[in-house]
């Protein structure tokens, strides 16, 4: 019988969106379940989310550093941890984790700093640990297909790319958006950047996942739409990338009537790839013909390392859960393989630490050049 991991969670108490996303996604293939945690700054309100979840009580702790201290000396201590926290708090407890010898999944973006994002990636190397972001979106199995045509050259040589995420909940004066915009507009909790640390970051790893392109510089302009704001609302950078391709990056939350609108137009030498988040079971290739051919999740179309991804039989519609769940499936995969003593880089499918780095040289580079007047600055790499 296959062993079940077990993991632990820092966030995701009463009223949480995305801890109860992660802990369902977790669970749709069975392979890993939950046994401790600090869920809530409040105790009562974290005993109350373990009762809830069925968690022994002595392993629902005052605070992650009590947690990380006592499960990673446990014989029986968690695999790993998921981290859906307010962003300024991840590298803290992330590194926590590290140092205690436990795997982390977290929330992106991944800190609010490069420098902090490139510590945690040289200290889960030098730990040997395995480090997930959760960019949910490339979860999706025609985000993968899309990689994979992309990657054997089914649209030649990518020349430019167009790819937005517009949103509309900030859209409105003396309108926060509750709890979740709350610390995302406050500039002592978000690392700076509102919009584009939410929705840019997303922006960029799609972009980066499907072509595999690494970007030379940007230049960004970072407004603050809506009256009152501090921090950015709507964003429009220009890209460079390291092949001389180019590519048109917006990411909005003032674009009335918008949900998650993430789109990306991939333009290459011999064909195109559409993609859009919001109708995630199709896939628009055309080809340098003009022909248009639609890709349909749970098909023969489908690349075996996309499809193998696939849920449910075609026509039976997979969502934002299953593109999330995809991804614990092969990190999870990952740590069981590491365990065995079979892994390989190889196996990693999934937004890694590197890719966390990467959207933090992203978001300062974008911060630098709009704070500059909009000049072109270059990315860390």
């Amino acid at each position: 019988m296959a062993k079940v991991l077990t993991y632990g969670m820092v966030g995701g108490g009463p009223g949480s969106f995305i801890g109860d996303a992660h802990r369902r996604a977790i669970a749709l293939d069975g392979k890993a379940k939950i046994v401790a945690g600090v869920f809530s700054s409040s105790q009562e309100k974290s005993l109350q989310t373990a009762a809830e979840l069925h968690i022994d009580k002595t392993r629902c702790y005052r605070d992650y550093l009590e947690m990380a201290e006592k499960e990673g000396a446990r014989a029986d201590g968690i695999d790993f941890v998921v981290v859906v926290t307010p962003n300024f708090t991840h590298y803290d407890i992330c590194k926590a984790f590290l140092n205690a010898g436990i795997n982390v999944a977290c929330d992106k973006p991944v800190t609010t700093s490069y420098a902090q994002a490139k510590e945690l990636q040289n200290l889960a190397e030098e730990k040997g640990l395995l480090f997930l972001v959760t960019y949910t979106y490339m979860g999706h199995v025609t985000a993968k297909c899309a990689q994979e045509l992309i990657r054997r050259g089914d649209i030649g040589e990518v020349r430019t790319v167009m790819a937005e995420y517009p949103q509309g909940w900030l859209a409105f004066e003396d309108d926060i958006g509750g709890k979740q915009g709350e610390w995302r507009c406050d500039p002592n909790r978000s690392g700076g950047v509102n919009c584009l640390g939410d929705l840019g970051t997303h922006v960029e790893n799609a972009v980066a996942t499907m072509t595999g392109l690494k970007i030379k510089r940007v230049l960004a302009r970072m407004d603050v739409v809506v009256p009152g704001r501090v921090l950015d609302d709507n964003d429009a950078v220009l890209v460079e990338y390291e092949t001389g391709a180019t590519g048109i990056y917006w990411s909005s939350q003032v674009a009335i009537g918008s949900d998650n609108s993430l789109r990306v137009r991939i333009y290459g030498s011999k064909g195109t790839i559409l993609w859009f988040q919001e109708e995630s079971e199709k896939l628009t290739v055309i080809d340098t013909d003009g022909t248009i051919r639609t890709i349909h999740r749970g098909y023969g179309d489908v690349p075996e390392s996309a499809a193998k991804y696939g849920r449910l039989p075609a026509g039976h519609t997979e969502g934002w859960l299953e593109a999330m769940g995809n991804l614990y499936r092969s990190f999870i995969g990952c740590i069981l393989a590491h365990e065995g003593g079979t892994f390989t880089e190889a196996l990693i499918d999934y937004p890694t630490i590197e890719a966390g780095v990467e959207g933090l040289a992203f978001v300062e580079a974008c911060l630098e050049s709009s704070q500059a007047g909009n000049v072109w600055v270059n990315v860390q790499h």
